[in-house]
């Protein structure tokens, strides 16, 4: 079975799991206060697998299905059989490293919790526009720009609403989730770096 199927079929059960009992809801999702205080470490890991909704669900499931699906075939190109271990490690550490900054931030801070796959999500994301950056990503499903066009503005956005903090959206897991997929690309495959230039100059609009 596809890595990516299974990923999402495990968070989908672990998020409907934990809308049918708060109490579980609670103990996994990412609480900075309680990894400090009580070194409930694991929730840098589980906090990645509870949604608040099926609507959060939906969006993070979706675009993992189909750019996990992309670098799956990339990396089984890149490194047969162990395909699998390296987009499951690009996900997990993804979402580990994109709270980090959310800890440091609110670890003294009782009354914050995050929740949801984003930040692995992006990882997954902008690891893909790594490697085709001239693929559109296409928002809403109607306009679709090139990824190398849009990851920058999608990380200008992420850090400036992160700093607004104006809403309930962990901004700073997109962004640092983004800019992890980017240097886990470039550890896995250096060479990486100068086909994203190739493509990037090479590419013509179509108007």
């Amino acid at each position: 079975m596809s890595i990516t199927i299974l990923l999402i079929i495990v968070i989908c059960v672990a998020s409907y799991i934990a809308w049918q009992k708060p109490a579980i809801q609670e103990n996994l999702l990412f609480h900075p206060y309680s990894v400090k205080h009580k070194s409930q470490y694991y929730r840098f890991i589980t906090g990645g697998f509870v949604h608040s909704g099926w609507l959060h669900l939906f969006f993070n499931m979706f675009t993992l299905y189909f750019f996990g699906q992309f670098l799956e075939v990339r990396f089984y190109y890149m490194f047969g059989g162990n395909h699998f271990a390296y987009l499951l490690l690009l996900f997990l550490i993804g979402v580990i490293v994109s709270d980090i900054p959310t800890y440091a931030k609110y670890k003294d801070a009782a009354h914050y919790r995050s929740l949801g796959a984003s930040g692995g999500v992006a990882s997954v994301v902008f690891s893909s526009i790594m490697f085709e950056p001239a693929n559109p990503l296409c928002l809403y499903g109607i306009i679709c720009i090139p990824g190398f066009i849009l990851g920058p503005l999608f990380l200008i956005y992420s850090y400036y609403q992160g700093k607004r903090m104006a809403d309930n959206i962990n901004h700073d897991a997109h962004f640092y989730g983004a800019l992890f997929g980017i240097a886990f690309s470039l550890f896995i495959d250096p060479s990486v770096l100068g086909r994203f230039v190739d493509q990037v100059l090479s590419y013509r609009f179509q108007f």
